[in-house]
C-alpha cells in the first residue's frame, strides 16, 4: 500500500528538489527550486508558503529553506523511489533521459508494497 501523506504530487516534487539541491549546493532557495523545475518563482513561493504553514519546511529571513523532519521524511522517500527506479529502467535499457521522467511520474504512484519487492529482487 502507498504511503499517503495528504500532499499532492506537485509538492512531493517540491520536496524531492529540495532534497537533490541541498545534496549538491548545501543551501536551497526559491530561485534553484524555480530553476531546477522549471516553473515560475510565483509558483515556487505559493508552494514554499503551503508547504511552511503545512510544517513540511522552514525559511529563515535571507530566504534560505530547510526540511522539517517531516518534509525530510517525505522528501527522501520520494528521491530514493526516484533514484532506484531510474536505475532499473537505465539497466533495463531505456534512454537515461526517458528513465528519468518515467521514474519521476512512477515514483509518486508506486506502492510501497510494490517498491519494497522490486528493491528485494533487482540487483543494481
Amino acid at each position: 500500500m502507498r504511503v499517503d501523506y495528504g500532499i499532492g504530487k506537485s509538492s512531493e516534487d517540491y520536496l524531492e528538489t529540495m532534497i537533490m539541491l541541498q545534496e549538491e549546493n548545501k543551501v536551497v532557495r526559491s530561485v534553484d527550486i524555480a530553476t531546477h523545475l522549471g516553473v515560475t518563482k510565483p509558483s515556487v513561493s505559493n508552494a514554499m508558503k503551503r508547504l511552511r504553514e503545512e510544517g513540511y519546511i522552514d525559511m529563515d529571513r535571507s530566504g534560505k529553506i530547510t526540511l522539517t523532519p517531516k518534509g525530510l521524511e517525505i522528501a527522501e522517500k520520494t528521491y530514493r523511489k526516484h533514484k532506484l527506479l531510474t536505475e532499473v529502467f537505465i539497466k533495463l535499457g531505456v534512454d537515461p533521459k526517458t528513465a528519468e521522467e518515467d521514474a519521476c511520474r512512477i515514483e509518486h504512484d508506486i506502492s510501497d508494497e510494490t517498491f519494497n519487492a522490486l528493491c528485494e529482487h533487482i540487483e543494481l
